[in-house]
Protein backbone atom coordinates (compact mmCIF):
# COMPACT_ATOMS: atom_id res chain seq x y z
CA UNK A 1 0.00 0.00 0.00
CA UNK A 2 1.42 3.41 -1.02
CA UNK A 3 0.17 5.95 2.17
CA UNK A 4 -1.50 8.72 2.03
CA UNK A 5 0.91 10.83 4.06
CA UNK A 6 3.40 9.23 7.10
CA UNK A 7 6.04 10.03 9.06
CA UNK A 8 9.77 9.68 7.95
CA UNK A 9 11.58 9.06 10.63
CA UNK A 10 15.18 7.85 10.77
CA UNK A 11 17.81 6.91 12.73
CA UNK A 12 18.61 10.23 14.58
CA UNK A 13 14.84 10.39 15.90
CA UNK A 14 15.85 6.90 17.91
CA UNK A 15 19.49 8.33 19.23
CA UNK A 16 17.58 11.01 20.54
CA UNK A 17 14.68 8.96 22.38
CA UNK A 18 17.11 6.49 22.84
CA UNK A 19 18.91 9.80 25.14
CA UNK A 20 15.56 10.54 26.94
CA UNK A 21 15.63 6.71 28.44
CA UNK A 22 19.32 7.01 29.51
CA UNK A 23 18.84 10.52 31.12
CA UNK A 24 15.32 9.41 32.82
CA UNK A 25 13.81 12.72 31.31
CA UNK A 26 11.08 11.33 29.71
CA UNK A 27 7.88 13.60 31.16
CA UNK A 28 7.54 17.16 30.45
CA UNK A 29 10.32 18.35 31.48
CA UNK A 30 13.98 17.73 29.41
CA UNK A 31 16.42 19.41 27.31
CA UNK A 32 14.78 18.64 24.61
CA UNK A 33 11.88 20.14 25.07
CA UNK A 34 13.97 23.88 25.96
CA UNK A 35 15.55 22.66 22.84
CA UNK A 36 12.59 22.14 19.99
CA UNK A 37 10.55 25.57 21.50
CA UNK A 38 14.08 27.29 20.69
CA UNK A 39 14.45 26.25 17.63
CA UNK A 40 10.72 26.84 16.69
CA UNK A 41 11.16 30.21 17.64
CA UNK A 42 14.15 30.76 15.81
CA UNK A 43 12.21 29.65 12.67
CA UNK A 44 9.14 31.31 13.52
CA UNK A 45 10.87 34.62 13.84
CA UNK A 46 9.75 35.10 17.64
CA UNK A 47 11.99 35.46 20.68
CA UNK A 48 9.96 32.32 22.48
CA UNK A 49 7.56 29.42 21.98
CA UNK A 50 5.69 26.93 24.23
CA UNK A 51 5.17 23.09 22.88
CA UNK A 52 2.18 21.24 24.08
CA UNK A 53 -0.04 18.38 23.05
CA UNK A 54 -1.28 19.38 20.07
CA UNK A 55 -2.39 21.43 17.60
CA UNK A 56 -5.87 21.67 19.14
CA UNK A 57 -4.21 22.44 22.41
CA UNK A 58 -2.31 25.30 20.91
CA UNK A 59 -5.18 26.44 19.28
CA UNK A 60 -7.46 26.63 22.68
CA UNK A 61 -4.55 28.48 24.67
CA UNK A 62 -4.22 31.10 21.95
CA UNK A 63 -7.65 31.89 21.69
CA UNK A 64 -8.03 31.41 25.94
CA UNK A 65 -5.05 33.97 26.28
CA UNK A 66 -6.24 36.55 24.12
CA UNK A 67 -9.43 36.75 25.55
CA UNK A 68 -12.05 34.76 23.91
CA UNK A 69 -14.84 33.94 26.13
CA UNK A 70 -17.88 31.89 26.87
CA UNK A 71 -20.32 33.21 24.08
CA UNK A 72 -17.74 35.25 22.32
CA UNK A 73 -17.83 34.88 18.37
CA UNK A 74 -14.77 33.61 16.56
CA UNK A 75 -14.70 34.50 12.74
CA UNK A 76 -13.10 31.38 11.12
CA UNK A 77 -13.18 29.47 7.43
CA UNK A 78 -15.51 26.82 7.36
CA UNK A 79 -13.32 25.31 5.40
CA UNK A 80 -10.76 23.83 7.70
CA UNK A 81 -9.87 20.69 9.71
CA UNK A 82 -12.74 20.62 12.84
CA UNK A 83 -10.55 21.23 15.26
CA UNK A 84 -9.98 24.56 13.91
CA UNK A 85 -13.92 25.29 15.34
CA UNK A 86 -13.09 22.97 18.01
CA UNK A 87 -10.54 25.22 19.98
CA UNK A 88 -13.26 27.67 19.67
CA UNK A 89 -15.63 25.60 21.43
CA UNK A 90 -13.11 24.71 24.24
CA UNK A 91 -13.35 28.27 24.95
CA UNK A 92 -17.12 28.24 25.48
CA UNK A 93 -16.97 30.42 22.57
CA UNK A 94 -18.30 29.84 18.54
CA UNK A 95 -17.15 29.84 15.34
CA UNK A 96 -18.53 32.36 12.78
CA UNK A 97 -18.19 31.31 9.53
CA UNK A 98 -16.89 33.32 6.50
CA UNK A 99 -15.88 32.04 3.18
CA UNK A 100 -12.64 31.40 1.58
CA UNK A 101 -10.71 32.86 -1.44
CA UNK A 102 -11.08 30.58 -4.51
CA UNK A 103 -7.34 30.78 -5.57
CA UNK A 104 -6.16 30.52 -1.99
CA UNK A 105 -8.52 28.32 -0.41
CA UNK A 106 -7.38 30.90 2.90
CA UNK A 107 -9.90 33.01 4.50
CA UNK A 108 -11.06 35.46 2.31
CA UNK A 109 -9.82 39.50 4.07
CA UNK A 110 -12.61 41.16 1.60
CA UNK A 111 -15.50 38.40 3.09
CA UNK A 112 -14.23 39.13 6.49
CA UNK A 113 -14.55 43.34 6.28
CA UNK A 114 -17.30 43.06 4.40
CA UNK A 115 -19.01 40.60 7.16
CA UNK A 116 -18.11 42.64 9.54
CA UNK A 117 -18.96 46.17 8.33
CA UNK A 118 -22.43 44.22 7.68
CA UNK A 119 -23.18 42.89 10.25
CA UNK A 120 -21.51 44.30 13.46
CA UNK A 121 -22.01 47.53 16.03
CA UNK A 122 -19.79 49.10 18.46
CA UNK A 123 -21.43 48.81 21.93
CA UNK A 124 -19.98 49.64 24.96
CA UNK A 125 -16.86 49.28 23.85
CA UNK A 126 -17.37 45.65 22.82
CA UNK A 127 -18.00 44.57 18.82
CA UNK A 128 -21.27 43.04 18.79
CA UNK A 129 -22.73 40.67 16.37
CA UNK A 130 -26.11 42.48 15.94
CA UNK A 131 -28.02 39.06 14.44
CA UNK A 132 -27.07 37.35 17.91
CA UNK A 133 -25.79 39.88 20.22
CA UNK A 134 -22.82 38.64 20.52
CA UNK A 135 -19.49 39.62 20.96
CA UNK A 136 -16.92 39.29 18.51
CA UNK A 137 -13.49 38.45 20.28
CA UNK A 138 -10.89 37.49 17.33
CA UNK A 139 -10.26 36.08 13.95
CA UNK A 140 -8.56 33.07 13.14
CA UNK A 141 -7.60 32.22 9.72
CA UNK A 142 -6.26 29.27 8.84
CA UNK A 143 -2.83 28.61 6.45
CA UNK A 144 -4.67 25.55 4.22
CA UNK A 145 -1.99 23.17 3.10
CA UNK A 146 0.83 25.81 3.90
CA UNK A 147 -0.34 28.77 2.22
CA UNK A 148 -0.23 31.48 4.24
CA UNK A 149 -3.76 33.70 4.30
CA UNK A 150 -3.89 37.27 3.34
CA UNK A 151 -2.59 38.47 6.70
CA UNK A 152 -1.32 41.96 6.46
CA UNK A 153 -5.07 42.72 5.27
CA UNK A 154 -6.41 40.63 8.20
CA UNK A 155 -4.21 42.28 10.92
CA UNK A 156 -5.33 45.80 9.10
CA UNK A 157 -8.92 44.50 9.48
CA UNK A 158 -8.27 42.97 12.86
CA UNK A 159 -6.49 46.54 14.52
CA UNK A 160 -9.31 48.68 12.73
CA UNK A 161 -12.21 46.35 14.59
CA UNK A 162 -10.23 45.95 17.57
CA UNK A 163 -10.16 41.89 17.28
CA UNK A 164 -7.60 39.19 18.26
CA UNK A 165 -5.89 37.85 15.29
CA UNK A 166 -5.04 33.84 16.10
CA UNK A 167 -3.38 32.01 13.10
CA UNK A 168 -3.65 28.56 12.44
CA UNK A 169 -0.37 27.49 11.10
CA UNK A 170 -0.83 23.48 11.75
CA UNK A 171 0.73 22.86 8.23
CA UNK A 172 2.67 25.59 7.49
CA UNK A 173 5.85 24.89 9.34
CA UNK A 174 8.96 26.67 7.35
CA UNK A 175 6.79 28.68 5.14
CA UNK A 176 7.56 32.61 4.81
CA UNK A 177 4.76 35.38 4.22
CA UNK A 178 6.14 38.28 1.94
CA UNK A 179 10.24 37.90 3.35
CA UNK A 180 8.71 37.64 7.01
CA UNK A 181 8.94 33.94 9.00
CA UNK A 182 5.19 33.48 9.38
CA UNK A 183 5.31 33.61 13.18
CA UNK A 184 5.16 37.92 13.09
CA UNK A 185 1.73 37.33 10.82
CA UNK A 186 -0.67 37.07 14.21
CA UNK A 187 -0.70 38.11 17.38
CA UNK A 188 -0.21 34.53 18.65
CA UNK A 189 0.45 31.56 15.43
CA UNK A 190 0.07 27.73 16.47
CA UNK A 191 1.55 24.57 14.96
CA UNK A 192 0.79 20.92 14.85
CA UNK A 193 2.68 17.73 14.57
CA UNK A 194 0.27 14.90 14.53
CA UNK A 195 1.75 12.38 11.93
CA UNK A 196 0.69 13.28 9.31
CA UNK A 197 2.43 16.58 9.07
CA UNK A 198 5.46 17.73 7.23
CA UNK A 199 7.33 17.16 10.48
CA UNK A 200 5.78 14.92 13.22
CA UNK A 201 6.36 14.55 17.33
CA UNK A 202 3.71 12.10 17.21
CA UNK A 203 1.17 14.20 18.44
CA UNK A 204 2.18 17.77 20.04
CA UNK A 205 1.90 21.43 18.49
CA UNK A 206 3.01 24.99 19.64
CA UNK A 207 2.61 28.62 20.17
CA UNK A 208 4.13 31.15 18.86
CA UNK A 209 4.23 35.16 18.39
CA UNK A 210 5.85 38.52 18.79
CA UNK A 211 4.65 38.84 22.63
CA UNK A 212 6.97 37.37 24.37
CA UNK A 213 5.03 37.77 27.51
CA UNK A 214 1.91 36.40 25.88
CA UNK A 215 3.88 33.33 24.99
CA UNK A 216 4.87 32.95 28.43
CA UNK A 217 1.60 33.24 29.51
CA UNK A 218 0.42 30.44 27.32
CA UNK A 219 3.21 28.34 28.34
CA UNK A 220 2.17 28.72 32.14
CA UNK A 221 -1.32 28.25 31.85
CA UNK A 222 0.05 25.00 29.61
CA UNK A 223 1.76 23.98 32.94
CA UNK A 224 -1.29 23.61 35.30
CA UNK A 225 -0.63 27.20 36.00
CA UNK A 226 2.13 26.15 38.83
CA UNK A 227 3.80 28.96 40.74
CA UNK A 228 6.58 26.90 42.60
CA UNK A 229 7.40 23.62 43.97
CA UNK A 230 4.89 23.79 46.76
CA UNK A 231 1.87 23.20 44.24
CA UNK A 232 0.71 26.57 43.98
CA UNK A 233 -1.01 27.89 41.35
CA UNK A 234 -2.16 30.94 40.44
CA UNK A 235 -4.61 30.17 37.86
CA UNK A 236 -7.04 27.80 36.02
CA UNK A 237 -4.71 26.40 33.67
CA UNK A 238 -4.46 23.16 31.91
CA UNK A 239 -1.92 20.40 31.72
CA UNK A 240 -0.96 20.80 28.00
CA UNK A 241 2.59 19.89 28.27
CA UNK A 242 4.39 18.28 25.67
CA UNK A 243 6.83 15.57 26.95
CA UNK A 244 10.81 15.43 26.43
CA UNK A 245 9.98 12.11 24.10
CA UNK A 246 8.05 14.14 21.80
CA UNK A 247 10.33 16.99 21.64
CA UNK A 248 13.41 14.96 21.30
CA UNK A 249 11.23 13.64 17.60
CA UNK A 250 10.66 16.89 17.00
CA UNK A 251 14.54 18.23 17.37
CA UNK A 252 15.53 15.13 14.88
CA UNK A 253 12.79 16.31 12.42
CA UNK A 254 13.65 19.79 12.92
CA UNK A 255 17.14 18.81 11.45
CA UNK A 256 15.21 17.77 8.35
CA UNK A 257 12.96 19.82 7.44
CA UNK A 258 14.40 21.57 4.89
CA UNK A 259 14.38 18.41 3.06
CA UNK A 260 10.71 17.37 3.91
CA UNK A 261 9.99 21.10 2.77
CA UNK A 262 11.86 20.40 -0.99
CA UNK A 263 10.62 16.52 -1.01
CA UNK A 264 6.78 18.24 -0.35
CA UNK A 265 7.93 20.63 -3.22
CA UNK A 266 8.79 17.90 -5.36
CA UNK A 267 6.05 16.20 -5.03
CA UNK A 268 3.44 18.90 -5.62
CA UNK A 269 5.27 19.29 -9.02
CA UNK A 270 5.14 16.39 -9.97
CA UNK A 271 1.68 15.89 -9.31
CA UNK A 272 0.87 19.21 -11.15
CA UNK A 273 3.16 18.25 -14.53
CA UNK A 274 1.71 14.97 -14.80
CA UNK A 275 -2.00 15.87 -14.78
CA UNK A 276 -1.78 19.54 -16.79
CA UNK A 277 -3.25 17.92 -20.13
CA UNK A 278 -6.29 16.20 -18.52
CA UNK A 279 -9.47 18.00 -19.39
CA UNK A 280 -12.05 18.79 -16.53
CA UNK A 281 -9.61 18.73 -13.90
CA UNK A 282 -7.82 21.39 -11.74
CA UNK A 283 -4.19 21.67 -9.79
CA UNK A 284 -3.92 22.77 -6.28
CA UNK A 285 -4.04 26.60 -6.06
CA UNK A 286 0.23 27.84 -4.64
CA UNK A 287 0.79 30.67 -2.71
CA UNK A 288 0.85 34.39 -4.20
CA UNK A 289 3.20 35.28 -1.63
CA UNK A 290 5.64 33.77 -0.04
CA UNK A 291 6.95 29.95 0.22
CA UNK A 292 4.12 27.72 0.36
CA UNK A 293 4.70 24.31 2.52
CA UNK A 294 2.32 22.16 0.33
CA UNK A 295 1.36 20.09 2.64
CA UNK A 296 -0.98 18.09 0.73
CA UNK A 297 -1.37 17.54 -3.45
CA UNK A 298 -4.04 16.11 -5.23
CA UNK A 299 -6.58 17.42 -7.91
CA UNK A 300 -9.86 19.25 -7.90
CA UNK A 301 -11.99 16.85 -10.06
CA UNK A 302 -14.12 19.70 -11.91
CA UNK A 303 -16.21 18.19 -14.53
CA UNK A 304 -18.85 15.90 -13.29
CA UNK A 305 -18.87 13.24 -16.27
CA UNK A 306 -15.53 12.20 -14.63
CA UNK A 307 -15.81 9.84 -11.40
CA UNK A 308 -16.27 11.03 -7.98
CA UNK A 309 -14.02 11.68 -5.41
CA UNK A 310 -15.49 8.71 -3.54
CA UNK A 311 -15.40 6.43 -6.50
CA UNK A 312 -11.79 7.23 -7.59
CA UNK A 313 -10.46 6.80 -3.89
CA UNK A 314 -11.91 3.20 -4.08
CA UNK A 315 -10.61 2.29 -7.21
CA UNK A 316 -7.24 3.65 -6.19
CA UNK A 317 -7.70 1.14 -2.76
CA UNK A 318 -8.31 -1.25 -5.05
CA UNK A 319 -4.39 -0.86 -6.64
CA UNK A 320 -3.30 -0.63 -3.47
CA UNK A 321 -3.17 3.52 -3.31
CA UNK A 322 -4.43 5.45 -0.59
CA UNK A 323 -6.15 8.20 -1.58
CA UNK A 324 -8.91 10.45 0.46
CA UNK A 325 -11.42 13.25 0.45
CA UNK A 326 -10.69 16.50 1.82
CA UNK A 327 -11.93 18.29 4.71
CA UNK A 328 -15.79 18.33 5.02
CA UNK A 329 -16.85 21.61 5.64
CA UNK A 330 -17.48 21.86 9.62
CA UNK A 331 -20.52 24.08 8.87
CA UNK A 332 -22.06 21.05 7.53
CA UNK A 333 -20.65 19.10 10.85
CA UNK A 334 -23.43 18.61 13.61
CA UNK A 335 -22.24 20.47 16.41
CA UNK A 336 -22.19 23.21 14.09
CA UNK A 337 -25.43 23.48 11.96
CA UNK A 338 -26.48 26.37 13.90
CA UNK A 339 -23.16 28.86 14.18
CA UNK A 340 -23.50 31.82 12.28
CA UNK A 341 -22.30 31.81 8.91
CA UNK A 342 -22.39 34.01 5.92
CA UNK A 343 -22.55 33.31 2.30
CA UNK A 344 -20.33 30.47 1.59
CA UNK A 345 -20.28 29.59 -2.13
CA UNK A 346 -16.35 28.67 -2.81
CA UNK A 347 -16.50 26.66 0.24
CA UNK A 348 -19.90 24.40 -0.81
CA UNK A 349 -19.11 24.47 -4.31
CA UNK A 350 -15.14 23.22 -4.11
CA UNK A 351 -14.65 20.66 -0.69
CA UNK A 352 -16.37 17.64 -2.21
CA UNK A 353 -14.29 17.81 -5.44
CA UNK A 354 -10.97 17.24 -4.28
CA UNK A 355 -8.86 14.15 -4.26
CA UNK A 356 -5.63 14.20 -1.88
CA UNK A 357 -2.92 12.00 -3.30
CA UNK A 358 -0.33 10.36 -1.56
CA UNK A 359 2.30 12.86 -0.41
CA UNK A 360 4.51 11.16 2.31
CA UNK A 361 7.83 13.16 2.00
CA UNK A 362 9.44 9.59 1.81
CA UNK A 363 7.30 8.94 -1.52
CA UNK A 364 9.52 7.95 -3.89
CA UNK A 365 9.38 8.32 -7.46
CA UNK A 366 8.63 5.02 -8.47
CA UNK A 367 5.91 5.08 -6.12
CA UNK A 368 4.71 8.62 -7.81
CA UNK A 369 5.09 7.87 -11.20
CA UNK A 370 2.42 4.16 -9.88
CA UNK A 371 0.24 6.63 -8.64
CA UNK A 372 -0.46 8.72 -11.89
CA UNK A 373 -0.13 5.82 -14.01
CA UNK A 374 -3.27 4.22 -11.93
CA UNK A 375 -5.39 7.65 -11.45
CA UNK A 376 -4.19 9.07 -15.08
CA UNK A 377 -6.80 6.64 -16.91
CA UNK A 378 -9.72 6.71 -14.34
CA UNK A 379 -9.87 10.80 -15.43
CA UNK A 380 -10.09 10.28 -19.11
CA UNK A 381 -13.13 11.85 -20.88
CA UNK A 382 -14.31 9.62 -24.02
Amino acid sequence: MIPLAIPNIGNREGEYLQACVQENYVSSVGRFVTRFENELATLSGTHSAAAVGSGTQALHLALHVLGVRRDDLVIVPSFTFIASANAISHCGASPWFVDVDEESWTLSASGVEKALLAKTRRVDGNLIHVPTGRRVAAILPVYTLGTVAEMDRLGEIARRFGLALVADAAAAIGVTYQGRPIGMCADLTTYSFNGNKTITTGGGGAVVGPDTNLVKRVKHLSSTARTSPDYDHDEVGFNYRMTNIEAAVGCAQMERLPEFLAAKRRIRDRYDVAFADIPGIRAFPRPISGEGAFWFSGLIIDDARLPSVKELCARLKERDIEARPFWKPVHAQPPYRDAPAETLNVTEALWSKIITLPCSTSLTDDEQCRVVDSLKPMLALL
